[in-house]
């Protein structure tokens, strides 16, 4: 039977994945190396709009499913 935590866990989790999925490509793939078109890989690019909001979400849910790990194994040694 699940805890209660373990239900927040599991919420968390899903979420970091549905939001690391909705993330887009920062690189060509293999087909640009081998046609040799990833050649602006150290060009900076500044992530803009919806890219940005997902980005924070993710370092934001990834945060907190750390933080969440670490209460539950304190609490589980109470």
């Amino acid at each position: 039977m699940l805890n209660w935590y373990d239900w927040i866990m599991l919420a968390v989790a899903i979420i970091i994945i549905i939001l690391c999925l909705l993330q887009g490509g920062k690189s060509e793939g293999a087909s640009g190396a081998i046609t040799g078109g990833g050649l602006n890989i150290f060009v900076k690019t500044k992530e803009r709009g919806a890219e940005k909001v997902v980005s924070i979400l993710t370092l934001v849910c990834a945060i907190v499913f750390f933080f969440v790990a670490i209460l539950i194994e304190i609490y589980a040694h109470i």
